[in-house]
């Protein structure tokens, strides 16, 4: 824009030309205002991935250390076995996540302590899969012609016998533009990986579901014919943990769009690499109520049950909270979480005292708890309002005179005997253990999450313990995965399959189409 004689215009002139200047001045501000804060985004991305990069780095650093330093004396052989397996999946997660932050390939592990890639046993049936182009038209309108072909192999499993899928993709080329056509390689969960995502899920289901750790799964598949490597078994298992995270973090915020939550929580030894004794930390399980359209559990691994790692989880979540009377929740209580209490806790104390001394006082109140329970299970095939309904006539009723019952047999016990303390629990929790009354949605006692926690009671004594941190926190987001399809009558090993095929291609604006509730084969989905 050159600039004119200011002495040769006039008023009119001026005024425009002012304001041209000053329109300029604006759009200048802006563009340098739009870069400034460019900048400071850009500043604040380097920042979380050199935080990211160094704190991976770190764990990656003691993580190598541990698994080809000096064991510890203290573990034995079947534990260090066991702690290796860990260590190799955390060290093949750990590079995934550094390869996604820096856009960099990670640091391979030593070559020494790599195993090469094996070749397929020619024995193993072959399935052939051909992968052409959709056109063998050049687009300079010549006929492509077949010039050869790649050949990769894939591992597949079924219980007790391998089949290799054997991909075939033609070479076309044009004569005229030299152009060379060929299908892409198909997308897969772990890029270039020999395994196919049926294997993938055996390995996954075997290890969280039927619990067999990585060792005995090496021992299955040797009878089968091929001995893979534990090493090659955890490195799957690190980097499909990692690929399997953003469902399970979809699947937690689906628990907190509910307005009814289970929550309860076990403990699970867990070594630290370098430690020489395991520690207790805790699994919480958080689910949807049996009367709820949507049926899903989550669980969250967590170094220790301070109550702090509720509230983590929970974050703004309010609704009603179905759990025992552990103090971890009572935070949440004083804001907007509502409690509701556990029957079936409430009965246990009653139990107990029966089992010790056939008291004819907890068997009155077992015979009060029974009553209600008969009521909800004629409660059980109704909707929420008859539901509500239901309990208004029958339960309220017969929990008033249960109430006046507590109330006049604490009367007559000392303070601190073994029924007093069976009456006080009922007592100073009497409108938590009664809330499920106004609310048909609500379920009577907190059983339904201690069944879906089961799972890891029963796995306890096969892995003896979770390695690490990270170990924990992948087991609960798989078994989250495989415990919510089986809640919803899916094949965990079916859904597993499914689920790692399509990942790839699966945009995150439609994760929640892969979750378990959501969750209908390929098949299905054509019909």
């Amino acid at each position: 824009m050159s600039r004119p004689d200011l002495n040769k215009l006039d008023p009119e002139q001026l005024r425009s030309f002012a304001a041209s200047l000053l329109e300029r001045l604006n759009e200048q501000g802006e563009a340098l205002l739009e870069r400034d804060e460019h900048v400071q985004r850009m500043e604040q991305r380097c920042h979380y991935l050199e935080t990211l990069n160094n704190k991976l780095t770190v764990e990656m650093s003691v993580l190598k250390r541990h698994r080809f330093g000096k064991h510890s004396e203290q573990l034995n052989v079947l534990q260090r076995s066991l702690l290796d397996d860990i260590i190799d999946a955390d060290i093949a997660a750990i590079e995934l996540e550094l390869e996604a932050a820096t856009a960099e390939p990670a640091p391979p592990v030593s070559k020494k302590h790599q195993p090469k890639r094996m070749a397929l046993p020619a024995q193993f049936p072959r399935t052939l899969i051909v992968h052409e182009p959709d056109s063998t038209q050049c687009q300079c309108g010549c006929q492509l012609k077949r010039i050869g072909e790649d050949i990769s192999e894939k591992l597949d499993y079924t219980p007790g016998e391998f089949t290799v899928e054997r991909h075939i993709r033609g070479k076309w080329a044009c004569q005229k533009c030299e152009t060379l056509t060929q299908a892409p390689v198909p997308p897969h969960v772990i890029d270039k990986g020999i395994a196919t995502t049926g294997l993938l899920a055996q390995v996954l289901v075997a290890k969280y579901a039927d619990h067999l750790p990585l060792y005995r799964q090496e021992q299955i598949f040797g009878r089968a014919g091929l001995p893979i490597a534990r090493s090659t078994l955890a490195e799957w298992v690190g980097r499909c943990g990692v690929e399997l995270q953003p469902l399970a973090d979809a699947l937690r915020a689906t628990i907190l769009e509910q307005p009814v939550v289970h929550a309860d929580e076990t403990p699970v030894p867990m070594l630290s690499p370098g430690k020489k004794k395991t520690h207790r930390a805790y699994i919480w399980a958080y689910c949807t109520t049996p009367f709820a359209d949507t049926r899903a559990v989550v669980y969250d691994f967590t170094p220790s049950r301070a109550g702090e790692h509720a509230r983590n989880f929970l974050g703004d979540w309010h609704g009603k909270l179905i759990c025992d009377d552990y103090s971890g929740y009572k935070a949440g209580f004083a804001q907007r979480i509502t409690e509701i209490g556990c029957m079936a806790h409430a009965r246990r104390k009653f139990f107990d005292l029966h089992a010790a001394d056939k008291s004819t006082l907890a068997a009155s109140a077992l015979e009060y708890i029974g009553r209600l329970y008969e009521i909800e299970r004629q409660a059980k095939e109704l909707d929420n309002d008859q539901r509500h309904q239901l309990r208004q006539r029958k339960a309220r009723p017969l929990l008033d005179a249960f109430h006046a019952w507590l109330l006049a047999q604490r009367q007559k016990v000392p303070d601190g005997s073994a029924t007093a303390r069976a009456i006080d629990y009922s007592l100073k929790r009497w409108s938590a253990l009664t809330r499920y009354l106004d609310d048909g949605a609500v379920p009577i006692d907190n059983n339904w999450v201690e069944n879906q926690i089961r799972p890891w009671a029963l796995g306890r004594s096969n892995w003896l313990f979770a390695g690490s941190l990270r170990s924990g926190q992948r087991a609960a987001a798989v078994m989250s995965l495989i415990q919510s399809a089986r809640i919803n009558g899916h094949d965990p090993y079916a859904y597993l399959k499914d689920v790692l095929s399509r990942l790839p291609t699966q945009k995150a604006s439609r994760i929640n189409e892969l979750l378990p509730h959501n969750w209908k084969p390929v098949a299905a989905c054509k019909v």
